[in-house]
C-alpha cells in the first residue's frame, strides 16, 4: 500500500526526533531529507508562511534538511518537537517591536513576561528567546542604550541560570521600522558589553543591515562574537534571495562559516513565488555551501 506524502515525512520527523530531542523514533520512511552539507544549521521563520500551518511548515522543514521552525510561540512548541526539529529563536510573548526595552516604564511588564516564559523554553529544549530595544520615540540613543541594559539586567541573570540566550534583534529604520533605536550593529555590540553576559547576544538581520548600512561580510567578521543567530532575506524587496537582488548570499554564508559560527541561519524572505516550497528550497540551496 502507497504510503502518503504527510505520513512519510511523519515518518522522516521521527527518525530526527531520537537524534535531536530524545523521542521516540518512528518506523523508517523509503523517503529521505534533502541531503545538505552540514557546514550551516538551517532554520526557517514561522511568519512570512502564514498561509501554511505550523504543521505544514514542519513538513516542508523536514522534507528540505531543515532542522529548526522559529519564531513560534510556546502553544506550537509540541508540534515542532513531534517532527523532531528545534525551534532556533522563540518569540517573545508578546511582542513588542515599538515600545520596549528602552523606555523604563516597560520593565517591570517585560519581566514578567519573559520569567513567564522562560521556563517553557527550557523545558521544550529550546535555546534563544527574542527581544527588541523599541522605538526612539524622542530617547537619544546613549540613554535608550543605559535603559535597555537596565531592563534586561534581571531577565539576563534569570536566562543565566537557565542556560538560555536573550537577542536583541536589530533592524533598519529607514524602510520598514522607522525609529527603530537598535538599527545598528554597532549600537547592539555595545549593549552586549555593558549587559557583559554570553547570555545576551544579537539577532544579526542580514536584510535589515545591507539595507540600514551595508558591509554585510566586513560587519559579520569584526562582531562574529556577540552574534547569536542570522536572518536571510533578499535585497531589495525582503523577498526571494538569488542572482536577482544585491546579497550574495553564498559568500556571505562562507564568511559566518569562517568565524566558526555553529548557531542557525533562518530564511525569513517573503515570498513572492506562488511556489512557495520551492522558493525555500532554492533559498536553502544556496545558503548550503
Amino acid at each position: 500500500m502507497k504510503m502518503s506524502r504527510k505520513k512519510a515525512l511523519k515518518n522522516i520527523a521521527g527518525l530526527s526526533a531520537m537524534a535531536i530531542t530524545g523521542l521516540p523514533a518512528m518506523a523508517k520512511s523509503e523517503h529521505q531529507p534533502m541531503a545538505l552539507k552540514g557546514k550551516i544549521n538551517h532554520s526557517v521563520t514561522r511568519w512570512p508562511f502564514n498561509n501554511k500551518s505550523v504543521e505544514e511548515l514542519c513538513e516542508w522543514a523536514v522534507e528540505l534538511g531543515i532542522q529548526s521552525v522559529e519564531l513560534i510561540d510556546p502553544k506550537d512548541y509540541a508540534t515542532v518537537r513531534k517532527y523532531g526539529l528545534t525551534c532556533a529563536m522563540c518569540n517573545s510573548v508578546p511582542l513588542h517591536h515599538t515600545d520596549s526595552f528602552n523606555n523604563p516604564k516597560n520593565h517591570e511588564q517585560h519581566k514578567k513576561e519573559y520569567f513567564d516564559l522562560m521556563p517553557k523554553v527550557q523545558d521544550a529544549g529550546f535555546q534563544n528567546i527574542i527581544c527588541f530595544s523599541g522605538n526612539r520615540k524622542g530617547i537619544d540613543d546613549e540613554t535608550g542604550l543605559e535603559n535597555c541594559a537596565v531592563g534586561l539586567d534581571p531577565i539576563v541573570k534569570e536566562a543565566e541560570k537557565r542556560n538560555l540566550t536573550i537577542c536583541i534583534e536589530i533592524f533598519n529604520s529607514k524602510v520598514d521600522h522607522p525609529d527603530y533605536q537598535a538599527d545598528s550593529t554597532e549600537w547592539a555590540a555595545r549593549l552586549c558589553e555593558k549587559i557583559g553576559s554570553p547570555n545576551f547576544k544579537i539577532l544579526y538581520d542580514i536584510y535589515h543591515m545591507q539595507v540600514q548600512e551595508g558591509d554585510i561580510i566586513a560587519t559579520i567578521k569584526k562582531y562574529h562574537p556577540y552574534i547569536a543567530h542570522y536572518h536571510t532575506a533578499g535585497v531589495p524587496g525582503r523577498n526571494e534571495i538569488g542572482t536577482n537582488q544585491e546579497l550574495y548570499y553564498p559568500a556571505i554564508m562562507q564568511a559566518i562559516y569562517d568565524t566558526g559560527f555553529k548557531g542557525f541561519v533562518a530564511q525569513e524572505f517573503i515570498p513572492k513565488n506562488e511556489d512557495q516550497f520551492t522558493s525555500l528550497k532554492e533559498a536553502i540551496q544556496i545558503c548550503d555551501i
